[in-house]
């Protein structure tokens, strides 16, 4: 039975991984995940010394989801010698890193009193990288910590200050973040950027994104996302032509379209539908994404076209084995999708910025936060903070029962 429960406990959040991030999932369904997970990790309480054991033996495959397993009960239990133990396996390996960070988030604050700080204290910078996104996590501020991190020589441990100051909405560094955004490590300068216009920066870290949005790298899309939030409808358009003019870069100026919120690329978006099968579901998420319509709720999806195909298949000796990016959105039926828009289409205006239907507002974010499926709500999380500069990034990843005590708490 223990075995039973540490199986289903590694199994369930490797799904949760994929399902807070999804194009598909709403609240209530990472809810019932949450609650089997849950049930599992509890189970391994219940049991131990012998839920530790059990969790032990799993670290023979240090996956994310056995060291997640593995340290909620080790924090559990406030088992410190295996807690170590997972430490020590997450500064070598980055899944396992994931796993123990993944696994502070889910438990409750009051557990890890006397955990985190040590961990800001240590001379080790992966350990203060790995204590900042824990603060991050549950919304607590690091002070001091933090503050000596921004500066610190360590790219990684600087990139991930960054990030938390950003997500916590602590104003009292922007200027920190502005003469942060020259470094030279790369994903420095975008984290610094990001978090930047995120406490309000509307000029030099506006100007930076914009810059690593048209430049090749790992932080191009992340970019781009972001400065759409806030670009002026002219540069929001000049950046995506721009983007257009490069064949490889026609996935990113479709979710770019979308996140524009500008009306101006509907028909654009409805030929890739019907002419584009690769593009058409991520067009239908981008036409969502500006009007809100929910093509299978509305009767707007329909059935993949029979040649299409893709992601792995039964040959093995097939050289394409990765996963279909878009396998959770529905198929946009494109000729109901052209009716629809045409009988409703004039409520709104090209050129204003839309995000699920309305101009962003604090009280349409947190309609979508509560009701949007996973990828619009971080989106709404991010344009709240930009609507309130110096307000926390709403952690959409959390534990479903603290986000809606959050929610409900925002709602009053």
């Amino acid at each position: 039975m223990l075995q039973q429960h540490h199986e289903l406990a590694a199994h369930l959040h490797g799904a949760r991984r994929v399902l807070v991030s999804a194009p598909h999932a709403k609240l209530h369904q990472l809810g019932r995940l949450d609650e089997r997970l849950l049930a599992n990790l509890d189970g391994l309480v219940v049991a131990g010394p012998s839920g530790l054991e059990i969790c032990r033996e799993g670290l023979a495959s240090p996956f994310p989801g056995e060291v997640f397993a593995a340290t909620v009960i080790a924090l559990e239990l406030r088992d410190a010698p295996f807690l170590d133990q997972l430490l020590a396996l997450a500064d070598s390996v980055p899944d396992a890193r994931e796993g123990v960070l993944a696994a502070f988030g889910w438990v409750s604050p009051h557990q890890l009193r006397g955990i985190t700080k040590p961990l800001l204290d240590s001379p080790e910078p992966q350990r203060r990288a790995l204590a900042l996104s824990i603060c991050a996590l549950h919304a607590v501020n690091p002070d001091g910590a933090l503050a000596l991190a921004l500066t610190d020589t360590d790219p990684t441990l600087r990139a991930t200050a960054c990030r938390a100051t950003g997500e916590l909405g602590l104003s009292n560094q922007l200027p920190v973040l502005l003469r942060t955004l020259p470094d030279p490590s790369p994903d420095v300068r975008f984290e610094a950027a990001r978090a930047a216009v995120r406490l309000g920066d509307r000029n030099d870290a506006m100007a930076a994104l914009r810059g690593i949005a048209l430049a090749p790298s790992a932080f191009r899309e992340p970019a781009l996302l972001t400065w759409l939030k806030l670009a002026p409808t002219d540069d929001a358009r000049a950046v995506l032509r721009e983007l257009a003019a490069h064949p490889d870069s026609t996935r990113l100026l479709v979710r770019g379209a979308g996140l524009s919120g500008d009306t101006f690329y509907v028909p654009w978006l409805l030929k890739q539908m019907a002419e584009q099968p690769a593009l058409a579901r991520l067009a239908g998420e981008a036409f969502a994404a500006i009007t809100g319509a929910d093509l299978s709720a509305l009767d707007l999806d329909g059935n993949a076209p029979e040649s299409f195909s893709s992601g792995p298949d039964d040959n093995p000796e097939s050289t394409d084995v990765a996963l279909d990016e878009d396998e959770s959105l529905p198929w946009p039926d494109p000729a109901r999708i052209s009716a629809w828009w045409q009988q409703h289409g004039a409520r709104w205006t090209p050129g204003v910025r839309h995000v699920a239907g309305a101009v962003p507002t604090p009280h349409h974010m947190l309609t979508v936060l509560q009701h949007g499926v996973q990828r619009q709500r971080q989106h709404a999380a991010e344009e709240l903070v930009m609507l309130e500069p110096g307000s926390a990034l709403f952690n959409t990843a959390a534990p479903t029962w603290r986000q809606e005590r959050q929610l409900a708490a925002m709602q009053t």
